[in-house]
């Protein structure tokens, strides 16, 4: 029997990436990785130069990415049917082979290779190896904490109502909002809608090349990639019980 292996490969830069997924991509003779058509793949990328020669690449290529709306009943059904496709093909080469699958970040925050696995773990061996989080990397990259003392991190998608965004955004005292994109429009009316735009940032590529650090008030509506992450960092709040001492 082999198994699967899925490798977290950190925020993007390699040197952030666990010397155990380093191992494990190092030593694979069989490599998956999630990619647009096209496109040489954010994964494939930041392992480059990792991969044994010979090793054999699967590029799992994304049948749909932006061009429909996320919550159509079309775009559902082609990703279904696309994780469906390669829990199929990985399972089968999984019986006589070891093959790792490569996931930016941490596979199980976000990411796409949990579709994968809640398909597969009930019929191969799959180990998973943590990574450290794209979030992480962008917050360390703005040379402040992200939280101090009691301050409560809520983690956001930018595809949620507006009217969530703007709830969630008074109610916690730091904030990390991934899927921007096209939703930044969305995502700076509910900040400013909060009272929070002024502290906002917007972190590209962080740790990666071409890394890129704005204020989120000073950035254009269009101009927000894939690779990008909003944050406002938390003040630090007085912890309740000295409040109630007072």
């Amino acid at each position: 029997m082999g198994r699967i292996i899925c490798a977290g490969l950190g925020p993007g830069d390699p040197d952030l990436m666990s010397v155990k997924s380093d191992r494990a991509i190092r030593a694979a003779g069989h490599i998956a990785y999630f990619r647009k058509a096209g496109r040489a793949g954010q994964a494939r990328r930041i392992v480059e130069g990792m991969i044994a020669p010979g090793a054999v690449e699967y590029p799992m290529e994304y049948p749909v990415t932006t061009e429909i709306p996320f919550d159509s009943p079309e775009y559902n059904r082609l990703l279904a049917a696309f994780y469906d496709d390669w829990a199929a093909r990985l399972a089968t080469l999984a019986e006589t082979e070891e093959i790792v699958v490569l996931c930016e970040g941490d596979p199980f925050f976000y990411g796409s290779f949990m579709h994968l696995y809640i398909r597969l773990k009930d019929r191969v061996r799959i180990d998973v190896i943590p990574g450290i989080t794209g979030m992480t990397g962008c917050w360390n990259v703005t040379g402040q904490p992200i939280t101090w003392g009691d301050d409560v991190l809520s983690v956001l998608m930018g595809t949620l109502p507006e009217a969530e965004l703007i709830a969630h955004a008074r109610g916690s005292d730091a904030l990390v909002i991934m899927k921007t994109g096209r939703n930044l429009p969305k995502v700076k009316r509910a900040l400013a809608a909060a009272g929070r735009l002024g502290e906002a940032w917007l972190v590209e590529r962080g740790t990666m090349p071409g890394q890129r650090i704005e204020r989120l008030a000073q950035v254009e509506d269009h101009d927000c990639p894939y690779f990008a992450i909003v944050l406002v960092h938390g003040e630090g709040r007085r912890p309740v019980a000295a409040e109630a001492a007072e």
